[in-house]
Parts: C-alpha cells; sequence; structure tokens
C-alpha cells in the first residue's frame, strides 16, 4: 500500500486516516488494540503520529485490510516475527513507491 504523506515530522489522525483512506475511529480503535501504536498526544489530548507510527499503521493495514488477518491474528504475527516482517514489508513498500514514481514518469512520457 502506498500512503501518500508529505515529510514532517508529526501528523494529525485526520492526516493520517485520509491518507490511508479508513475512518479516524478505526485509527484510534488500532491504537488501542496494538501496543505498537503509540502516538504522541499534545495539551489538548490530540495525536500527533511520527514516522514510525505510519510504518506501523502501513504494516497493521496490509496484515488486516489487505492480507485478511483477524485482529488477533495480526497481534500474534507482529509479536512472532515483528523484525523479519517488518523489513520485509519495508523493502516491499520502497519497492512499490518506486514502481508508482515509475508510472507516473511513464504516463508523462
Amino acid at each position: 500500500m502506498y500512503v501518500n504523506l508529505p515529510e514532517k515530522r508529526y501528523y494529525s489522525i485526520g492526516e493520517v486516516a485520509k491518507a490511508f483512506n479508513v475512518n479516524n475511529s478505526l485509527i484510534r480503535f488500532w491504537e488501542s488494540e496494538f501496543d505498537v501504536l503509540k502516538p504522541k498526544k499534545n495539551a489538548k489530548g490530540n495525536r500527533k503520529f511520527t514516522p514510525e507510527d505510519i510504518k506501523h499503521l502501513k504494516f497493521i493495514y496490509h496484515l488486516v485490510k489487505e492480507r485478511g488477518f483477524t485482529l488477533e491474528g495480526a497481534k500474534t504475527h507482529l509479536k512472532e516475527e515483528k523484525k523479519q516482517a517488518l523489513s520485509n514489508f519495508e523493502i516491499i513498500s520502497k519497492l512499490e513507491a518506486i514502481k508508482n514514481q515509475l508510472e507516473k514518469i511513464k504516463e508523462q512520457l
């Protein structure tokens, strides 16, 4: 899944939900269900997601929405194969981003 977010230190929950094309409530739900998601909160309590949180969200989205894992299955998968699965997913994500860029260049030609 290619997520189009600008390079920033922090993203609001609205930006994140829009990038993943899901509701804000789903992001909040996943935050409560998955220990790896720990967005910072400002004085008002607004969530601020870091690029690291976005990586974790991409992986969770991939497991739950694209591969059809249940929440329990995704949690188990994250715990058992966290480092290996995340690194493989990051490589795949980078390759998909390159593919998207190449397709854009092809359209412009």
